[in-house]
């Protein structure tokens, strides 16, 4: 197998770390990429006119194009490639970043998280005025209540 990936021997890592030297280095590849997809473009162009140029005698008017259609799906197949390939590089280069953004993000949710945790499990308990037990309040409401549900207001019935 191939040897373990460290900075000393690596010459990307350092570009690995930074968002910033990815988004760069996957940018140039990129330009790279269609600057050659570019050539390929004007050489399935070129093959395109040559392989339906190229009549044997004998042929029929359509066989110089049905020879030629294998051709012009391959070149096509690999522009389709390259196109998504460079797709493919900038969507890294945001998932790059993103990482990076959550990473640094995940204390601050961690500690609300556990600030949460700690609300539910200890609720902040009410101060109530010294001398009033909530007893008052209970007995001024215990005539009449209000009905519980919609139920209770259509057979007129009170609810206890």
């Amino acid at each position: 197998m191939s040897e373990p990936l460290n900075q000393s021997t690596n010459p990307l890592a350092d570009v690995a770390a930074s968002p910033e030297a990815t988004a760069r280095y996957l940018a140039d590849v990129q330009r790279v990429l269609l600057d050659i997809g570019g050539n390929l473009e004007v050489l399935a162009r070129e093959i395109r006119v040559h392989c339906r140029d190229t009549h044997v005698e004998g042929d029929r008017f359509y066989d110089a194009w049905m020879r030629a259609q294998p051709v012009e799906r391959a070149l096509k197949n690999v522009l389709s490639h390259v196109e998504s390939v460079t797709k493919g590089l900038e969507k890294s280069a945001y998932k790059r970043r993103a990482h990076d953004e959550s990473v640094a993000a995940v204390d601050k949710k961690r500690k609300e998280k556990a600030l949460e945790k700690s609300r539910k499990k200890n609720p902040p308990q009410l101060n109530s005025v010294p001398g009033n037990t909530g007893q008052a309040a209970q007995s001024q409401h215990m005539g009449y209540v209000e009905p519980t549900s919609i139920y209770d207001l259509r057979s007129g019935r009170r609810s206890a």
